[in-house]
C-alpha cells in the first residue's frame, strides 16, 4: 500500500495532530518529562493559536483518556450548554426557524479551557505556566499562517472591516489580509493568558490550587466579565441579515464547569472502541461497528465497491438514528443500551440492500417516537438576504458584500490530536469552535465565541431539541481503541458529520484489512451526506456519496450502477486523521497529508 510517509515509531513518547506545531509543542512538553496529558494540554492550547479557523479558546473540547496507572478510560465533557435565556419560544419571538450559524445568537458557554484545566488538575504534572508556554510564545511572537488561514480571512474581510471592528483590529493588518507564510501574532491573547497565569499563580504555590483559580479567572472573574459585558452590549449582523444580541450571560459562565464521565463502548472482534456519550455523535461509530459485524468486512477489497458501499449503507442506518435519538442524556433518556445491541443491529442489517438507499430509516424502538428532518433535502436560502453560495461543512464562513447584502458561506473544519507517553497513558481530543469566523472577537481578550447552539433544533420533543443548560449534540468524537483489554489506540479526524464516518473507514483498514496507522490513514477515502447536517442550514442530500479521485474506475463505476448519487473529489480530499498506538513497548503515530499540515512526531 502506497504511504506519502513512514509510520512514526519509537518508544519514548509521540504526538499527532492537525499541525506539525502542535505537534512539536506536545513533544516538547513529553522531552522536559510531562506526561501525555500535560503535553495534550500545550498541544490543545497551541492549536488555537496556530489554527484560529478551526479552534479557539471560546470553544468546545471533548477529550478521551485512559491512565496507564490505574487502568481508568474516561472521557471529558468540554462542551458548554446553552444559555438560560436560550428558549425555542425566545427564537421563535425572533422570527426564526433554525439558529443562525454564526454570529452571538448561537453562543454557548465556552467549554475547551475548563475541559483541559480538569484534565490537568486530575491526570497532569507540570505547572500551568510551563503547559501554556508554547501557545502564548506564537501568540506574542507570531507563527507562520497556513494559506487557509488567510483564505478564510479573505473570505471575511469585508464583514470584519465593514461589522465585525474587533476582529479586523486582529486579523486584518492596515485593512489588509496577511499572507501566507507571513509570521501572525495575535498579542490581545497573549496578554490575555499571561493575565489569567499571573492571577493564578498568585493563589499560592501549588499547582492545583493554581489551575483552580485559573479556573475561577475564566468563569468568574476578567475573562467572564469581558465576556458578559460584549453579550449584553454587541448587536451583531449575523446570517439571517439582521443585528443581534447574544443571550448568553455571565451567570452562565459561572454556573458551568467541565465535567468527567465513563465512555461507551463496543467490542468489534478483539478491539474495544471507546466513544463519548451520546450528546455527541460518537455512538454512531460504535453503532457502524454493530451493524458492519455481519457482513464479513475483513474479506472485502479496502478499495472495492463492496465495501465502500456496506460501509456507507451501514452508516446512514446509524446516522438516521443519531437524528432521531441522540441529545443530551441529561435532558433526554437516549435508548444507547438498545441502539448498541446485537438484536436490535440484526434487524437493521437486513436493511442493506445491494443498491443505494434514498430514504431516511431510523429504527423502531417501543414507545418512542423516532422524528428526523424530513425537509432538509429541500431546505434553501432562496429569498434570504444572505443567500448561501455551493458548499457546506464545519464551521460556517460568511463572506458579506454590504452592498448587496449578500453572505457565502464555505466548507470549514476543525482539528485534533492524539498523544502516548512511555508509561501508556493515552490522550484524543477533537479541540473545535470559536473560529474567527464565528463571530466578533471579544475586545480584550483576542478570541471569539463558538456558535455550537447551531445544532439545536427549534422543535419541541425532539432528542437535540433546544433547551437552557442543555448541551447541543456536537460532532466533535475522539476515540479510543483497546486490544486484548489493553489500552492500544487513540485516533480521531476534523470534520463535522464526516468525523465517525472517516474514523470507521481507518479502523476497519487498519484492524480488519490490515494497514499501519499510516497506510490507514492515507488509503483513498469517502462520506456520505445522506442525512441533514449538523450545521446550519441543516440541509441534506440524500444518496450523496462523495469519493477521493483516487478509486479505481471500475469502483466508481459500479457504486453508480448501484444508485449512488456519486461526487468525485479530489484525489487527496477526504479527512485530516491522525492516530497513535502502543504495541508492547514500541509506539506508533501517523497523521494526515492532506492540506500539508498535519504532523507526527515521536522518539
Amino acid at each position: 500500500m502506497f504511504t506519502t510517509r513512514p509510520e512514526i515509531l519509537g518508544t519514548y513518547g509521540v504526538v499527532a495532530s492537525t499541525h506539525w506545531l502542535a505537534s512539536a509543542a506536545g513533544m516538547a512538553v513529553l522531552e522536559r518529562g510531562g506526561n501525555a496529558f500535560d503535553a495534550a494540554a500545550a498541544a490543545g492550547f497551541t492549536l488555537q493559536v496556530v489554527e484560529p479557523h478551526l479552534n479557539g479558546p471560546g470553544g468546545d473540547a471533548p477529550i478521551l483518556i485512559h491512565e496507564a496507572a490505574s487502568g481508568h478510560n474516561r472521557a471529558i465533557c468540554g462542551q458548554g450548554v446553552a444559555p438560560r435565556a436560550a428558549t425555542i419560544e425566545r427564537f421563535r419571538g425572533l422570527g426564526l426557524d433554525l439558529i443562525p450559524g454564526t454570529g452571538m445568537l448561537a453562543a454557548v458557554v465556552p467549554g475547551a479551557f475548563d475541559a483541559w484545566m480538569l484534565m490537568l488538575r486530575d491526570y497532569g504534572t507540570l505547572r500551568l505556566r510551563d503547559v501554556l508556554a508554547h501557545a502564548i510564545g506564537y501568540a506574542e511572537h507570531g507563527y507562520p499562517l497556513v494559506p487557509k488561514i488567510s483564505q478564510t480571512i479573505e473570505a471575511v474581510r469585508d464583514l470584519f472591516a465593514g461589522e465585525w471592528t474587533t476582529s479586523a483590529a486582529v486579523y486584518l493588518r492596515d485593512g489588509e489580509v496577511p499572507e501566507p507564510g507571513s509570521l501572525f501574532a495575535n498579542r490581545a491573547l497573549s496578554a490575555t493568558y499571561r493575565r489569567l497565569l499571573d492571577e493564578a499563580e498568585a493563589a499560592g504555590p501549588d499547582r492545583v490550587a493554581e489551575i483552580e483559580a485559573a479556573r475561577r479567572c475564566w468563569h468568574q472573574g476578567f475573562i467572564a466579565t469581558a465576556i458578559d459585558r460584549f453579550c449584553r452590549d454587541a448587536e451583531v449582523l449575523d446570517l439571517t441579515g439582521r443585528r443581534h444580541k447574544a443571550l448568553l450571560t455571565g451567570d452562565d459562565l459561572a454556573s458551568w464547569r467541565a465535567a468527567e464521565e465513563k465512555p461507551l463502548a463496543y467490542d468489534y472482534g478483539c478491539h474495544t472502541v471507546l466513544k463519548c456519550g451520546p450528546w455527541s455523535q460518537g455512538p454512531v461509530l460504535l453503532q457502524q461497528l454493530a451493524l458492519l459485524e455481519g457482513f464479513g468486512v475483513a474479506a472485502m477489497d479496502p478499495l472495492g465497491p463492496d465495501f465502500v458501499h456496506t460501509v456507507v449503507e451501514c452508516a446512514k442506518l446509524a446516522f438516521a438514528d443519531r437524528e432521531a435519538y441522540y441529545g443530551d442524556p441529561a435532558f433526554v433518556d437516549v435508548p444507547i443500551e438498545t441502539l448498541l445491541s446485537k438484536p436490535y443491529n440484526a434487524e437493521r442489517r437486513k436493511l442493506v440492500a445491494r443498491t443505494a438507499s434514498m430514504a431516511l430509516r431510523p429504527g423502531r424502538i417501543e414507545g418512542r417516537e423516532a422524528w428526523v428532518d424530513e425537509v432538509a433535502a429541500g431546505r434553501s436560502l432562496e429569498g434570504s438576504p444572505l443567500a448561501p453560495a455551493s458548499g457546506a461543512g464545519e464551521p460556517t464562513t460568511v463572506r458579506l458584500d454590504l452592498s448587496r447584502e449578500r453572505a457565502a458561506r464555505g466548507p470549514g473544519d476543525t482539528c485534533h490530536l492524539d498523544v502516548i507517553d512511555r508509561h501508556g497513558n493515552m490522550v484524543s481530543a477533537t479541540p473545535s469552535g470559536g473560529w474567527l469566523q464565528s463571530s466578533p472577537v471579544i475586545p480584550g481578550l483576542g478570541f471569539c465565541l463558538g456558535t455550537r447552539a447551531q445544532m439545536f433544533w427549534l422543535k419541541e420533543g425532539v432528542a437535540s431539541s433546544l433547551a437552557p443548560g442543555k448541551r447541543p449534540r456536537t460532532t466533535l468524537t475522539p476515540s479510543l481503541a483497546l486490544r486484548d483489554g489493553d489500552a492500544y489506540m487513540a485516533f480521531g479526524t476534523p470534520g463535522g458529520d464526516q468525523q465517525d464516518q472517516w474514523q470507521a473507514i481507518f479502523f476497519l483498514r487498519h484492524v480488519d484489512h490490515g494497514m499501519n496507522l499510516q497506510e490507514a490513514i492515507d488509503a483513498p477515502s469517502f462520506h456520505s451526506e445522506h442525512w441533514p447536517s449538523s450545521f446550519w442550514p441543516r440541509s441534506a442530500r440524500p444518496g450523496r456519496l462523495v469519493v477521493e479521485g483516487r478509486f479505481p474506475p471500475e469502483t466508481v463505476k459500479e457504486l453508480v450502477r448501484r444508485g449512488h448519487d456519486l461526487e468525485v473529489g479530489g484525489e487527496w480530499s477526504e479527512g485530516r486523521l491522525s492516530a497513535a498506538a502502543r504495541d508492547g513497548r514500541i509506539l506508533k503515530a501517523a497523521a494526515n497529508p492532506r492540506g500539508m499540515q498535519g504532523y507526527a512526531v515521536g522518539r
